[in-house]
């Protein structure tokens, strides 16, 4: 029997299920390219408008994993790894890949770079001095192994049917098709070769899934596909309805990570995702038997140091300073000019709209409008006020980061927009507002 790729598009267009067979065998001509660049947008429009079962989702991110190269490790504790599906001041990956690597994981952190209003893992990374986001496979082993993590970006190699797919996506209007969002995300974590995976979905207003019930549905189709993929995978939903950390802006999060791996903690709520997030890994890894004794471990590794000690170490693997920890005001780009941000008025912070602060850093050369822009790593906002504080007097609502003064004073005028400011006491939605754990 002929198999054509015009007869999957036709099929999936009309609302069928499609096979296995069917499905990796378009996977492949996306790898080889002997499926044109017409036929596998109009695949991912059918896919946008018709949607795939669970069935379909595993076999597709499946098939894109199989795409390229599947890493295999023979380490004597769990391969772990984490994804957020994004957020501003989402710096959670830096202080969880070396807590869990200082509680017995190994790490091998796949991350992306930032999306629309929301910043990436290794935009911030990349304002480290020296350090290598792309390395070699061998060079990425050697740091796994000898240090416990390694985060970096999606190599090549890893599942290149989401990279064509993906790029295909961005510019025909189907970015926004769960189905293919899960797929995306889960092809390049299984090609990682990982026992536990967690995912952090964001929702609120800073969030790509502003609704709960739309983040719940996420969540719950992740740990779906991602199970039966065979990767054991739960899910938290946490709030975006403010920034999760004081700082937006690639270099000033790096020193905030830094800071809170030190042991100051700026922000309860990114201390208490990022923990959240750890003690599940070690529950679904069976490193602990209950959440209090994960607590504990995790807790133990980072009052002692060690869980710096292996950022430290990570850094430096990956050709970054290594007194980066000690002195990283001497290392991290810093802006010419710090502007404070000025309370229009004396009260308590109601609401942020946090995708304009997310936008305010964009603008100032903290993210970018078109993918081929580059970005400033030195410019954002630090010292960003929360919902629920008091602000006016001495208290500015942030401090702008920024190359000139006409760009911070654009930026201090979109954060002025952010905050509603009331006499209103405050009431703060839940931080983490649901779990979804693997079948039993």
């Amino acid at each position: 029997m002929v198999w054509l790729a015009q007869e999957v598009i036709r099929r999936k267009r009309d609302g069928k299920v499609l096979d296995d067979a069917d499905i990796r065998c378009f996977v492949s001509g996306i790898t080889d390219f002997s499926i044109s660049e017409g036929q596998v947008a109009a695949f991912a429009m059918a896919v946008l408008l018709k949607g795939l079962n669970v069935a379909e989702r595993i076999a597709l991110a499946s098939a894109m994993r199989d795409s390229g190269r599947v890493l295999s490790w023979h380490l004597p504790g769990p391969v772990v790894d984490k994804h957020s599906t994004g957020g501003i001041g989402d710096l959670v990956s830096l202080p969880l890949a070396p807590l869990l690597a200082a509680c017995g994981c190994y790490v091998p952190m796949i991350s992306g770079r930032g999306l629309g209003h929301t910043g990436g893992t290794l935009d911030k990374l990349d304002s480290i001095p020296g350090y290598d986001s792309q390395p070699d496979m061998a060079r990425l082993r050697e740091v796994v192994t000898s240090v416990g993590c390694a985060i970096i970006g999606q190599t090549s190699d890893l599942a290149p049917a989401d990279k064509r797919l993906y790029a295909i996506r961005d510019t025909t209007g189907t970015v926004e098709s769960i189905d293919l969002i899960i797929t995306s995300i889960l092809s390049k974590k299984l090609a990682a070769g990982l026992d536990v995976l967690l995912i952090d979905v964001k929702v609120g207003n800073g969030a790509f899934m502003a609704q709960a019930s739309d983040a719940a549905a996420l969540a719950e189709s992740i740990v779906a596909v991602a199970n039966g993929a065979g990767v054991r995978t739960r899910a938290l939903i946490t709030d975006m309805s403010q920034p999760l950390a004081r700082s937006a802006g690639n270099a000033l999060e790096v020193e905030e990570a830094i800071a809170l791996l030190r042991g100051e903690v700026r922000s309860q709520r990114l201390w208490e995702v990022t923990l959240a997030l750890a003690e599940q890994t070690l529950l679904c890894a069976g490193l602990a038997s209950s959440a209090e004794l994960a607590r504990e471990q995790l807790l133990k590794a980072w009052k002692s140091g060690a869980a710096l000690q292996r950022f430290s170490r990570m850094v430096e693997a990956l050709g970054g300073p290594a007194d980066l920890v000690e002195r990283p005001h001497n290392h991290l780009p810093a802006a010419p000019l710090v502007f404070p941000v000025e309370a229009p008025q004396a009260g308590i912070v109601q609401r942020i709209d946090t995708r304009e602060i997310g936008l305010a850093v964009v603008c100032l050369g903290g993210g970018r409008r078109n993918p081929q822009d580059p970005i400033d790593p030195a410019v954002g906002l630090s010292q960003l006020c929360f919902p629920g504080e008091a602000v006016g007097g001495n208290r500015p609502l942030a401090l702008v980061h920024a190359r000139d003064l006409e760009q911070a004073e654009r930026a201090a005028a979109a954060v002025r927009s952010a905050y509603t400011i009331t006499s209103v006491p405050y009431e703060a939605p839940a931080l983490i507002s649901g779990l979804c754990l693997e079948p039993a």
